[in-house]
């Protein structure tokens, strides 16, 4: 695909890609297909941002490597985080009944089979990377097992739910988001990297240091969002962090500061990709739609 191509001509192109994938990938929609099959298909497709299949590429492109070399690898963070979603959405998590404009997995097809659907569709995930032809399957699996773990996206759920109703530094607020929401941004730009040229000892820091950046900005905007925002526009509920009684950002810091925390890490993440020149480009707007979204 040409490289000079408009930043939103190439992100549709990559996410027509990857829901292609995934309609692949995931159980086929067929008459005689089960509940669970269903819903799966339901949590994984037809809406979503992309964020994480987008940084795979993005990473990929910026190691020269061939988008086909990255599918698998982008599909399977995304069906992590599809997971995470449903799981999150539950009763016993966050309890919400809206997600991308539409009734949550749970809502649509009751808790037990909501439950179920969110694990089967993290054991695809592995299962895609294990299959992978293009590179180490191992290797991916243990880097993103590593992200979705209690050292990664689980861990910082755990935190999340047993800080609710309390007051967190910033510190510990965003060692929460950096590994609750980070840890699965990074582990795809990891992934999608992996699959180019070995890159150098410092070309490796730096890429990690935009993931960081882009990961804990991600998270900020989300609770900006979270306060500014409407459930039309951001297809969930609005408002839930502070009638929950979370922690965020803006609860910390107040809306100015968490709206100035954000550039300051779109700052950090694109001075971090200086070093790559024009190959990091599909990173670096990556990066300013992060913290410029409206949803």
């Amino acid at each position: 695909m040409n490289p000079d191509l408009a930043w939103a001509v190439w992100s549709r192109e990559r996410a027509r890609r990857i829901e292609s994938f995934l309609e692949r990938a995931l159980p086929a929609e067929e008459p005689s297909a089960g509940r669970l099959e269903r819903a799966m298909r339901y949590a994984a497709l037809g809406g979503g941002k992309h964020v994480r299949p987008l940084l795979a590429y993005a990473a990929g492109e910026l190691a020269g490597a061939n988008p086909d070399a990255v599918d698998s690898r982008a599909a399977a963070v995304e069906l992590i985080h599809a997971y995470s979603l449903v799981h999150d959405d539950l009763p016993c998590m966050d309890d919400d009944t809206l997600r991308r404009g539409r009734p949550t997995c749970h809502v649509a097809f009751g808790e037990a089979t909501a439950l179920l659907a969110g694990d089967a569709l993290q054991a695809l995930a592995f299962g895609l990377l294990a299959g992978d032809r293009h590179g180490d399957g191992a290797a991916a699996c243990a880097l993103l097992a590593e992200a979705a773990g209690a050292d990664g996206m689980a861990g910082g759920q755990a935190i999340d739910l047993d800080s609710t109703g309390t007051s967190l530094s910033l510190e510990a607020l965003e060692t929460m988001h950096r590994m609750k929401t980070g840890a699965l941004i990074r582990a795809a730009v990891r992934l999608g990297a992996a699959c180019g040229r070995p890159l150098a000892p410092a070309e490796d820091t730096a890429l990690d240091s935009y993931a960081r950046a882009a990961g804990l900005a991600f998270q900020v905007v989300d609770d900006v969002l979270d306060v500014e925002g409407s459930a039309a526009t951001l297809g969930k509920t609005a408002g839930k962090d502070a009638a929950q009684g979370k922690p965020t950002f803006v609860s910390l810091l107040g809306l100015p500061a968490a709206k100035a925390r954000a550039e300051a890490l779109r700052g950090e993440a694109l001075a971090a990709l200086a070093p790559f020149g024009r190959s990091a480009r599909r990173l670096a707007e990556l990066a300013d739609w992060i913290v410029l979204r409206s949803h």
